[in-house]
């Protein structure tokens, strides 16, 4: 049921999916509180989103060395 249901979801929503997992796992197997288990879970989430993004347009941003971020191919 849970990989028909991935069928439906974005290539940002399944990698944001994929990222919380990660983090909560990583999180208890550190033995971390309940908050930093939902903080690494919604890093997780927000990395994982990114890197399906960046799969899926192959773009990436760069930092310019003056505070701001340039968007190019990966």
């Amino acid at each position: 049921m849970t990989v028909t249901a991935c069928d439906t979801l974005t290539n940002e929503e399944q990698g944001a999916l994929i990222g919380a997992g990660a983090g909560a796992v990583a999180a208890q197997a550190f033995d971390a509180n309940l908050g930093w288990t939902v903080v690494t879970a919604a890093a997780g989430a927000a990395a994982g989103a990114l890197i399906a993004r960046n799969q899926r347009t192959n773009q990436c941003a760069y930092a310019d060395g003056r505070g701001g971020y340039v968007t190019r191919p990966c």
